[in-house]
């Protein structure tokens, strides 16, 4: 069951603000404020806005964080709060997990410390003692036990783009195991600096649509020209039913399933004709129990790139056949841009608020002319605006360099 929500994100530092933005079909791009961005080919982002460390940290606890733990810590605590097994008691803390995933990690703290060295080389090397318990993509994950007590299964878990879906369903595979009566899981990044955004522009995977930044994450739009690097954290309170229901919790959906596969295929293109994406898919069913017809949405990986885009639409007609074509699709990646190791966590998030209100969030920037050849445009991609509908179940996908494939199902709570 999923029983507590938070969120730091490009639309939002909370949960419902990052909500109502998505529904509202809002784009959180704009120009880069964290460098000096006029020299690169890509010199927009979707930035977090508005995030000030020192109102949630002291100086010496903030100096000892980068930037993507910050957010991850962050985002835990408002799902802990509102999970409510932040209070004395609430829990056995022994029986209390966390697994926070990150593609990268501590990229900017590498970054400024390999920029020292190189600097100051002539008088040997002198690295900052917080430089690698900062950099490891794990660390978020222990700063929230050491924060709680929680003393459950603790780690990171590190599949790129998909690393988020995977921190998901190990919590949710433990969890039924009988290994934890609750885990803290989700995803954090940070690395819209200079060595992530010259790093994707170096392999042309990020748009340079520098002219018109909110309208450059255009998933299905033929002129869709990479994607739109984002940062944030998205973050989930999983936990046994009946340990949920003795307490009293409140239960937002059920996690149903999870799928992983490999594309077995290129280190960072999909595989053109979806095959990965068709197991993680087929793979996530099959462990729900349940059919293609009992899905009524499906949060794509939708990246806005060229082939990634081609590949996961047909994977979609191939899994769900004559169903597919009643199925809400979209991706909110043309609003939150990617999140790298953090997307699969937030768009679950959005797939968990399309469950409980019933409300499918929009793919934006499609222009009804601007259509590829190779996309089946009788599925429904719910351009533009948002779309009221019952979805008793949702499906949502991440991908990542690698051929890393991960697919969640989550789904209305009937008691």
């Amino acid at each position: 069951m999923v029983t507590g929500l938070g969120a730091i994100t490009p639309l939002g530092n909370d949960v419902a603000s990052t909500w109502e933005a998505a529904k509202a079909g809002v784009s959180g791009a704009g120009p880069i404020t964290h460098f000096d961005a006029s020299l690169f080919k890509t010199q927009f982002a979707c930035e977090v806005k508005g995030f000030v460390a020192s109102e949630h940290f002291d100086r010496k606890k903030e100096r000892q964080l980068d930037l993507y733990a910050q957010y991850g810590i962050v985002a835990a605590r408002q799902a802990i709060a509102d999970a409510g097994i932040d209070t004395e008691g609430a829990v056995d803390k022994n029986r209390v997990g966390v697994i926070v995933a990150a593609g990268i990690g501590g990229l900017h703290t590498f970054e400024e410390e390999a920029g020292y060295y190189a600097m100051n080389s002539e008088k040997g090397p002198k690295y900052n003692p917080f430089f690698i318990p900062k950099m490891i993509a794990d660390i978020a994950s222990g700063h929230i036990s050491m924060e709680y007590g929680f003393h459950g299964p603790n780690y990171g878990t590190v599949s790129a783009c998909a690393s988020s879906n995977n921190a998901i369903i190990d919590a949710f595979n433990l969890i039924r195991l009988g290994k934890a009566d609750a885990i803290v899981t989700g995803g954090a990044e940070a690395a819209i600096f200079p060595a992530g955004v010259g790093g994707f522009n170096s392999m042309h995977a990020l748009s340079t649509r520098n002219d018109s930044p909110q309208t450059a994450s255009r998933p299905f739009s033929k002129s869709r020209d990479g994607f739109v690097i984002g940062e944030g954290s998205a973050i989930l309170v999983l936990e046994e039913l009946e340990h949920a229901l003795a307490r009293g919790a409140k239960i937002y959906c059920e996690v149903a399933g999870g799928g992983m596969s490999a594309d077995a295929y290129h280190i960072t293109a999909t595989h053109p004709d979806g095959l990965g994406a068709r197991l993680a898919m087929t793979t996530a069913l099959e462990d729900a129990g349940m059919k293609p017809e009992d899905i009524d949405y499906i949060n794509v990986h939708g990246t806005s790139t060229p082939k990634g885009d081609i590949s996961e639409a047909k994977a979609i007609v191939e899994v769900f056949g004559d169903h597919a074509y009643k199925l809400n699709i979209s991706s909110t990646k043309s609003m939150t841009g990617h999140l790298l190791g953090a997307t699969g966590a937030l768009e679950a998030l959005f797939s968990i608020k399309a469950v409980t209100d019933d409300i499918v969030p929009p793919t934006i920037n499609h222009d009804p002319e601007d259509l590829d050849e190779e996309i089946d445009y009788n599925l429904n991609f719910t351009f533009d605006r948002a779309q009221n509908r019952t979805v008793r179940a949702a499906l949502s996908n991440a991908f990542g360099f690698g051929g890393h494939n991960a697919t969640v199902i989550v789904k209305k709570f009937e008691k």
